[in-house]
């Protein structure tokens, strides 16, 4: 029987599926039921907030079944849909990856380690990349063959992300890279790194800044874990010391890498926005019959407020431009409001956890994470800037330091 929490939310409008839409999404379906197996209402697998174990070889297992499990999809066709075929892509429209992410989300079968990689630094690479860089990544990406990380922020370059430090000084063919970044998700499983790096402080800040595809294997990168609140280590810092990165490895123009970014981030915050932490309506609806409170009215009316935020984020589904600050704005009110949500349905319960509590303590693993999105990709701060200057043409804030050269701004003095 299909509950109101299990029917398919058309990719395009927000409504039932069109006939296109059923009819893909039946193909996608019964390609996950012939490589994995459906969810119960206790299987964790690909959940981000259940993933509470550091132990290295449970680590190296998880990295294995993702990298398995994106090499089958590559090879049955799957991979890619916005990616041109002579890429390795399947040419496709962002409707059917929507869809057919919809009806992976069923299965066991689990690739979110490619987040970075798929969502946020292919499509960099397919609109700012020389021939040689996408043939040279794309594929592979799309087999399982490469993760990626994110190396922007810094200790001191954050929100202000423009104010970054970290240097890259040209030697020939090559970039002399030093620095340090942090808050790298995923950086301790990658093999490759976007990075971006200071290689002019005579101009503004936002005007000096290159973009690089590192190898996260050169001599003198270091990945440090640093162990979350939720007693995780999902993030990193990384050391760069005298890092001899290959000129070719440059994305775009030196010294053109703030507009580049600026790609990145907002590919960034669709993939926040939509979703994809493994968490969704149907497991509060699942909890609350398991603990039988589905009569409190208090929690009636909590889960109807979950479901309207689920179908209202189900009608998303645009090319990435300012306008995702929205849609990152959106996700992050609403993870706060679900890490409340899964608390509230435990009543006394949520108080627990660890492998005592509901879940083995998932619910309350994201309520305590819940600021990793709420802060990753841009604050809520940020994206209300963004959403007032950028979508709406306010007036921006005061920003003095803009035409200023970098070596000029009092913190570089």
């Amino acid at each position: 029987m299909t509950t109101t929490a299990d029917r398919p939310v058309g990719a395009r409008f927000g409504t039932e599926d069109t006939p296109e839409e059923a009819a893909f999404r039946a193909e996608a379906r019964a390609f996950f039921e012939g490589v994995s197996e459906r969810r119960t209402d206790r299987d964790e697998t690909g959940n981000y907030f259940a993933m509470a174990d550091n132990d290295p070889e449970t680590h190296r297992r998880h990295v294995e079944r993702n990298r398995d499990a994106q090499r089958r999809i590559a090879d049955a066709g799957w991979a890619g849909f916005c990616v041109p075929e002579e890429y390795g892509g399947r040419g496709g429209e962002r409707w059917q990856e929507r869809i057919f992410r919809q009806e992976q989300a069923r299965f066991t079968i689990d690739t979110g380690l490619f987040a970075v990689c798929l969502g946020m630094v292919l499509p960099t690479i397919l609109a700012h990349g020389t021939e040689e860089q996408k043939r040279r990544h794309i594929p592979s990406m799309l087999q399982g063959g490469e993760i990626w990380c994110q190396l922007f922020s810094e200790p001191g370059a954050g929100s202000d992300l423009a104010g970054l430090t970290t240097r890259a000084v040209r030697d020939g063919d090559e970039f002399v890279v030093n620095g340090q970044k942090v808050w790298n998700s995923g950086a301790h499983h990658a093999d490759y790194g976007a990075l971006i790096a200071r290689t002019d402080v005579d101009v503004p800040k936002h005007r000096g800044i290159t973009y690089f595809l590192v190898d996260m294997r050169l001599p003198g990168v270091e990945v440090r874990p640093l162990r979350q609140a939720t007693g995780v280590a999902h993030f990193n810092e990384v050391f760069l010391t005298d890092v001899r990165i290959p000129a070719d490895c440059v994305l775009g123009e030196v010294n053109g890498g703030w507009g580049v970014a600026q790609t990145m981030l907002m590919n960034e915050r669709n993939v926040i926005g939509s979703g994809g932490m493994g968490v969704g309506f149907g497991d509060y609806l699942r909890m609350a019959r398991e603990l039988g409170v589905t009569d409190d009215p208090t929690i009636r009316q909590a889960l109807a407020a979950a479901f309207i935020r689920a179908q209202a984020a189900a009608r998303a589904g645009r090319q990435p431009g300012p306008e995702t600050s929205v849609g990152k704005l959106v996700a992050s009110l609403h993870s706060a409001a679900n890490g409340d949500l899964g608390l509230q349905i435990q009543g006394a319960g949520g108080m627990l956890a660890g492998p005592d509590a509901f879940r083995r303590g998932m619910f309350q693993q994201m309520f305590v994470g819940q600021w990793g999105m709420r802060i990753g990709g841009g604050t809520e701060q940020i994206q209300r800037n963004v959403i007032g200057e950028r979508v709406l043409g306010l007036p921006g804030e005061p920003r003095p330091d803009k035409t200023l050269p970098f070596k000029d701004l009092p913190q570089n003095g």
